[in-house]
């Protein structure tokens, strides 16, 4: 399962998540590192389609709609 949690990295890059974690093994991540700084809100729109886009970013859609790719 991918879970998107928040966190703050610092100037050193040190990594802070702002929530509590328990995963039930070592696990890999991927960092984005976003432009706005701590405490700058995120557009509510953009967190309402986060679940959307996931779902959106599968073989089956790729194949749904492959049709309409210029080539």
């Amino acid at each position: 399962m991918i879970r998107t949690v928040e966190a703050v990295i610092d100037e050193h890059g040190n990594v802070r998540l702002l929530e509590p974690l328990q995963l039930p093994a070592v696990r890999r991540a991927l960092v984005t590192i976003l432009e706005e700084r701590p405490g700058v809100d995120t557009p509510e729109s953009a967190l309402l389609s986060e679940a959307a886009l996931e779902d959106w970013n599968r073989p089956e859609e790729d194949e749904a709609w492959s049709h309409l790719q210029v080539r």
